[in-house]
């Protein structure tokens, strides 16, 4: 595993880009109605990045032509920002990574467009579950297949699937760090062992269906197979002393949601 450990100097460049990106997925809370577009959805973000002098990390990132991925219904992710409008029923995951003062935080957070189906509702209640529950478990000394192990037992218990061609990552200067795969399904006990000054993202995609997917013609919008829905979270993570630290979490969270779901 090559997931690097970070000085006190890094952490808090990191934490502080955590933050940005964790402030627009909230500021998107009162933007996201039916009737918007993602391209508008882009637009917003894109000048609210650059007007706080930070640069938007997806942006020409390997060729990937927009500043934020939009991935609507049954796509797992890396939508596309496009034209066509959000509509009722929808569900909505917006991943926006930020790069501030050399260094990226990363966060994901889905959305409903105005009132979600019991299906759309009960899947993105219990991918975010299946998040929480493997933050939780964080600390030095457990192994990365704990990670994947919890995610996809919650996963399965309520009868969907882990998509398991995307995965969490080590991050830091680099947006992506090599060799630092972050699985979302596995067994107990196996793989490599955290250390206090690890950051990563953990970013569960969970499938209605069935967990196969494709790629779509333009390279980078991935889909479920049998086009059922999927969702998403994401946060980066820190490896404390003692346990973890939410990089990005963002404040409707530390008002009760985070613990709210843990109980």
């Amino acid at each position: 595993m090559a997931i690097q450990i970070k000085s006190t100097t890094e952490i808090a460049k990191i934490r502080y880009a955590s933050q940005c990106s964790a402030e627009i997925l909230t500021m998107l809370n009162d933007v996201i109605k039916p009737g918007i577009t993602t391209i508008e959805l882009d637009t917003i973000c894109h000048q609210h990045i650059v007007e706080r002098g930070n640069i938007p990390a997806c942006l020409n990132y390997h060729g990937f032509p927009k500043s934020i991925c939009t991935s609507v219904n049954h796509v797992v992710c890396h939508g596309i920002p496009g034209s066509k409008k959000l509509k009722k029923g929808d569900i909505i995951n917006v991943d926006i990574t930020i790069k501030a003062d050399g260094y990226h935080g990363d966060t994901s957070k889905m959305y409903f467009v105005g009132q979600p189906t019991p299906l759309a509702k009960r899947l993105v209640t219990v991918t975010q579950e299946c998040l929480y529950q493997a933050i939780q478990i964080v600390k030095p000394g457990i192994r990365l297949g704990d990670i994947g192990f919890t995610i996809q037992r919650h996963a399965e218990k309520n009868h969907y699937s882990v998509v398991r061609e995307y995965c969490g990552h080590g991050i830091g200067r680099l947006f992506h760090e090599p060799n630092s795969d972050i699985l979302h399904y596995g067994r107990a006990n196996t793989g490599s062992t955290l250390e206090e000054g690890m950051v990563f993202t953990i970013e569960p995609m969970i499938n209605a269906g069935h967990h196969a997917i494709k790629l779509l013609s333009d390279g980078w919008t991935v889909v479920t197979k049998d086009r059922q829905l999927s969702a998403q979270w994401e946060h980066t993570i820190l490896v404390t002393k003692t346990g973890y630290e939410i990089l990005s979490l963002r404040e409707e969270e530390k008002q009760g949601t985070f613990h709210s779901l843990l109980t």
